[in-house]
């Protein structure tokens, strides 16, 4: 009987592992599944419309070097906007071959004193290192941890992680431009820039609500909701 309660209990801890290991993208089973982007129409399989949590793959037999390469990373992009920061996504929208890879890179283009807003990011884990400049960066934990701020002053060379789904952002405290290469664990990490979609919601989320979680009063919510919520992204 102890053996039965064993074996048991041994395959709960593996299907639980199983679990975790499977809660970022999947491994592929395949060298690779280059994208096929124009995914606007779901597939018909036996009158059934299938959609697919990802992007479809064209054969193999078809693939190039192109379907891997992405150039043009190193131009520097204009921050002259309301935050003072442009992101510039790779993910597998820019290089179709990403696909199934569980990777992607942004570059990060800071104007003096730009910020990239507080975001997270709900399906990766994001490493930065410093190019040019200096940043001001940090990331806050989960209420279960007491929303605790853990931030860092980074140099060119400098290295930071930015843990999966936590809110965190980077300042440029410098007073030139400073730029960041950022590396996420998904080939589509997602984003989203917390006043833009608490503020900026389409329909707007009702001011009663966002007045009381705020703690101010509705006039308060009903100018920030007023005004226009830049994506840098």
């Amino acid at each position: 009987m102890k053996g039965v309660h064993f074996l048991i209990s041994t395959l709960a801890i593996l299907a639980f592992a199983t679990f975790l290991a499977s809660a970022s993208d999947p491994s592929p089973l395949q060298d690779f599944c280059v994208a096929i982007n124009d995914t606007k129409s779901p597939v018909i399989l036996n009158g059934i419309a299938v959609f697919v949590n990802g992007k479809f793959c064209k054969d193999p037999k078809l693939a190039n070097a192109n379907d891997f390469f992405l150039s043009g990373f190193q131009i520097p992009r204009s921050t002259q906007n309301p935050v003072g920061s442009t992101v510039t996504p790779a993910n597998v929208d820019q290089i179709a071959g990403l696909n199934t890879l569980g990777i992607s890179l942004a570059r990060i283009d800071f104007g003096p004193n730009g910020l990239n807003p507080p975001h997270t990011h709900p399906r990766g884990t994001e490493i930065l290192v410093v190019l040019e400049g200096t940043l001001y960066v940090g990331f806050v934990t989960s209420n279960g941890d007491g929303n605790r701020l853990f931030t860092k002053v980074l140099n060119k060379g400098d290295v930071f992680v930015f843990p999966i789904g936590l809110i965190h952002f980077q300042l440029n405290v410098g007073h030139v431009n400073a730029v960041a290469l950022a590396a996420l664990s998904s080939q589509n990490p997602g984003v989203i820039t917390i006043a833009n979609a608490v503020f900026g919601s389409k329909p707007p989320i009702n001011p009663d609500v966002l007045a009381k979680a705020f703690q101010v009063d509705n006039k308060v919510v009903n100018y920030l909701q007023k005004q226009f919520w830049y994506n840098n992204s």
